[in-house]
This record gives structure tokens, C-alpha cells and sequence, in this order.
């Protein structure tokens, strides 16, 4: 368990506080880039670790990222003119350009000398990977962005959509490296095997010889940390499973099919609310029969309440729980499968879980060091350590990895061997059996 204190510290990320500024040390996706069609269309809000903006696409097609609120007497932005190279305030007519400054003060005769006296709060803004990526932090300690695989690809191999979540960026985060849940969370009845489309990448669906993946090395790395995990199969053999999360929000949450791997995103909007930002991509086309799952299916990806980003099946009324469902085919009732973990996250003890109730098993050993890293690298920026993660871009091109081996295969060799395919970029790496 966390103390009081610990849990504090990791899990509030508005302005000023200590993980909050972690974060802002970091690139991180604020937009999808869709939202933000071509030039001079509508301003978008956006709120992001507590703060609230705007996010607009100029005249020439650079994308802004704003202070919602007017500097002159604090009107809304979102309201706005978006024309020629700037957002305009119709409150009084102060126009702003995507870097913040005063471009125009047309109410006042000392306009053209006041108006570099002006400064809108602003943020800068990269377009990559069919996202709009920010980074928020001082501008002297501004990184390159990391370098994920997947953000050179053509768009044909690559599939992404958010929607909103409402609990804290961290007990959502959590799921993705807690190896125990997926054999039963995301389970049938029918001799206990996992509908986990991820087991497509095994030729179907596998059943194990038990419920107990264990972690067998968590390695720190430049980025963050590898997880490797062994599972035994119900021929014998191991499965082990690579799978690393990079600071300070991205996790490699499994692979999604064969030669398709998953990655989520997960960004704090403010302390009891996030976006999700679900992530299939390839090194190859997507094929489009997972296409056509992705966009028009709802168990990969949530249908949503038309006109938001709201999961249709949410908290308001239990994820549409089917009883029916769950006492005869389904472990759970809940028939997408990000919300079966999301009707576990959303409310434990709250919206933001109070970690000094909890008790961690020797399953939740992943949990552990990675919560250590985080609030040892935010401690660490209090005291005038920056992070060095952020300065890593090539240590975010990992992916997740399987093999599996004869149970005699020394456990070391295993580790190394899957630690490495998690490295190799290919769509050949995803599962590999020696």
C-alpha cells in the first residue's frame, strides 16, 4: 500500500504539484488530429493536468494550444473567430496567433503599442501519428519527442480513438501491467478460456494450466520499465510475455492480433478524470476485416454517446451489465472489452482510490515498481533533478512480445530472448514459439 502522503504525491497532476510537473516534462497527445479538420476551423476545448484550453489550426495549418480564457478581462476563447492566422476574441476583438502573442487590440488607440505588452498562455503543438501532441512544460527543458514506432507509419497501419474516462490517470493506467486479471476479467465460461482477442496471435483461443502468471524480471530501462511475465500452458510449455510501460502515461497493453500490437494512453484531464487514447497499429496494413471490427464493432472499442467522447455504456448506468450474460457465457456481463476493466477502475473506493486501504500480493509486483519510479522521478524534479526518460526517444520503441519455450528452458535465457523481440521491429515479433 501507499501512505496517504505517497498517494497524494502520485496521483495529483494540476499546475504546481509535484507529479504535475513530471508530466509536463513530457510530450503528451492532447487532440486527435481529426478533431482539427484544416485550416481556420472551429476551436476545440481541451482540458489537460487541470488546466483549461484551446486548441485551434491557424490559417497555414499550425496547431495551437491556448489559455481558454482571454487575458483582457478573462472571456472565453472557445467562442472565438478563427481567421487569418489567429483566434480572435469577440468579447473586444484581441486576436492571438498560435504562439500566444497579441497580433491585434483593435478597441483601444494604444493597441499597436500595447499589444506586445500582451501574452496568451500557449503551448507548442506537433502533429504525429494522427495525433496532436503538446508539451507543457518550461520552454528551455523542452525534449524531442519520443520515438515510437509507430508514429512513422503511414496511417494505413495504424488505428486510434479516445473517449473519457472518470477516475484518476493512475488506477485506469494500472491494468495494463496487473498480469493476473485478463484470465478472469476478460474470461468465458466455457472451460475457462479468455476471449482476449490478443490470443488470436496464438492461432485462437489457448487455454493455461492455471490463473497465475507470475513476473519473472522487472527490469528498469532509459524509459521506464520491461515487465516479462511466464505462464504455463496446458501442453507443458511457458509462455513468457514482454511488455513495457514508458513514463510517464504509455503502456504496451498486449498484442491486439497477429502482427498487431495495442498501446494506451491514458491523460490526465484533472485528478478524478481522463482521456483514453486507444492505440491498434502494424508494422504492415491493418487488415481491413479488423478495420471494420475496430470502427463499426463495440467490443475492441466502446460505442459512444453521439456528439462526445462518452462511452455509451458507462458508469451512470453499469456498463449496461447483461446478468443474463454473465451467469451463463461471460465472466463478467459486459460485453466491450476496455470496459470490463473500465467498470473496475472507474470506482474503486472512488474516483481517486485511496491506496492505503488496499493489499498487494505478490501479483501486483509490476504495480509496485512502477508506482516507485514515478514518485521517485517527482520527487526528484522538486529537488532541481530533471528527468532523464524524456531525453530517451529511442527507448520508447519497444512493443509487447511472447514466446514460448519447454518448461526446462533456463529462465534467464527466456527473458533475454523475449526482452529482445520486444525490441525488434518487425510484425514477425509478436509471438514467437521455440
Amino acid at each position: 500500500m501507499l501512505s496517504h502522503e505517497e498517494n497524494e504525491l502520485i496521483c495529483r497532476t494540476g499546475p504546481g504539484t509535484p507529479m504535475g510537473e513530471l508530466f509536463r516534462r513530457f510530450w503528451l497527445p492532447v487532440a486527435l488530429a481529426e478533431e482539427l479538420p484544416g485550416p481556420d476551423c472551429d476551436p476545440v476545448r481541451v482540458q489537460v493536468l487541470g488546466e483549461h484550453l484551446v486548441l485551434f489550426r491557424d490559417t497555414q495549418g499550425r496547431p495551437g494550444l491556448v489559455d481558454a480564457y482571454c487575458p483582457h478581462r478573462g472571456a472565453p476563447l472557445f467562442f472565438g473567430r478563427n481567421e487569418e492566422c489567429g483566434l480572435r476574441c469577440v468579447y473586444h476583438g484581441w486576436k492571438f496567433d498560435v504562439d500566444g502573442n497579441c497580433v491585434d487590440m483593435p478597441n483601444v488607440p494604444e493597441g499597436e503599442s500595447f499589444k506586445a505588452k500582451v501574452k496568451l498562455q500557449a503551448y507548442p503543438v506537433v502533429e504525429a501519428g494522427d495525433l496532436l501532441w503538446a508539451y507543457m512544460g518550461p520552454a528551455d527543458k523542452k525534449p524531442p519527442m519520443p520515438g515510437f514506432d509507430w508514429l512513422g507509419l503511414p496511417s494505413t497501419h495504424r488505428y486510434v480513438k479516445k473517449f473519457q474516462l472518470e477516475c484518476n490517470y493512475l488506477q485506469a493506467m494500472e491494468g495494463d501491467y496487473d498480469a493476473s486479471h485478463a484470465s478472469f476479467l476478460h474470461s468465458t465460461l466455457d472451460q475457462g478460456q479468455a476471449n482476449n482477442p490478443a490470443l488470436q496471435a496464438s492461432g485462437g483461443r489457448l487455454q493455461f494450466a492455471d490463473r497465475m502468471p507470475r513476473y519473472v524480471s522487472l527490469e528498469d530501462t532509459p524509459s521506464g520499465l520491461m515487465m516479462v511475465s511466464a505462464a504455463k500452458r496446458a501442453d507443458g510449455r511457458l509462455q513468457y510475455s514482454a511488455g513495457p510501460w514508458m513514463m510517464p502515461i504509455f503502456c504496451t497493453a498486449g498484442i491486439a492480433g497477429p502482427g498487431i500490437y495495442s498501446s494506451n494512453m491514458r491523460i490526465p484531464i484533472d485528478d478524478e478524470n481522463l482521456m483514453f487514447y486507444r492505440l491498434r497499429w502494424s508494422y504492415d496494413p491493418i487488415p481491413d476485416k479488423e478495420l471494420f471490427s475496430y470502427k463499426h464493432g463495440e467490443y475492441v472499442y466502446p460505442k459512444l454517446i453521439p456528439g462526445t467522447f462518452i462511452p455509451a455504456d458507462n458508469k451512470s448506468n453499469d456498463y449496461h451489465i447483461d446478468r443474463v450474460a454473465q451467469r451463463s457465457f461471460s465472466y463478467t456481463g459486459i460485453k466491450t472489452f476496455p470496459l470490463q476493466d473500465i467498470a473496475m477502475m472507474e470506482d474503486q473506493r472512488g474516483p481517486l482510490m485511496d491506496r492505503t486501504q488496499e493489499h498487494l500480493a505478490s501479483s501486483d509486483a509490476a504495480i509496485i515498481q512502477v508506482r516507485r519510479r514515478l514518485i521517485g522521478a517527482a520527487r526528484a524534479l522538486a529537488e532541481g533533478k530533471e528527468p532523464e526518460a524524456p531525453w530517451h526517444p529511442k527507448a520508447y520503441a519497444y512493443h509487447a512480445a511472447r514466446l514460448v519455450v519447454d518448461a526446462d528452458t533456463p529462465v534467464e535465457h527466456a527473458v533475454a530472448e523475449v526482452e529482445a523481440l520486444a525490441m525488434q521491429k518487425s510484425g514477425q515479433a509478436t509471438m514467437l514459439v521455440r
